[in-house]
């Protein structure tokens, strides 16, 4: 019984390269695009933050500001940074599970 010979055709290299490199391409794509989400939730928490500072000052110096809207701000500014903090608690500890693991 005889074997045929496998010759592969040279364009398939090139191929498996084009898509090693669309795939890294791809890779850095998502992490950038996770880094801008996640940067653009943390300036919303600043702004969130801010906001509450601003209606809040804007109450002591005795301007047009009612008291709900003072508490309504301040909780929402506490809400978004415990939110944030949880986020950063469950990314560090993937991060720490990750590195725990064996290759």
């Amino acid at each position: 019984m005889k074997i045929n010979e496998f010759i592969p055709s040279s364009g398939i290299y090139s191929k498996i390269d084009s898509l090693n490199k669309e795939k890294a391409t791809s890779s850095v794509n998502k992490s950038s695009e996770f880094q801008d989400v996640l940067k653009s939730q943390l300036d919303k928490v600043n702004e969130k933050q801010l906001e509450s500072e601003q209606v809040t000052n804007d109450f002591i110096k005795g301007e047009d500001v009612e008291v709900h809207d003072v508490m309504i701000k301040n909780e929402e500014a506490k809400l978004s940074m415990q939110l944030a903090v949880q986020v950063r608690n469950k990314l560090l500890e993937a991060y720490q599970e990750i590195n725990r693991m064996q290759v």
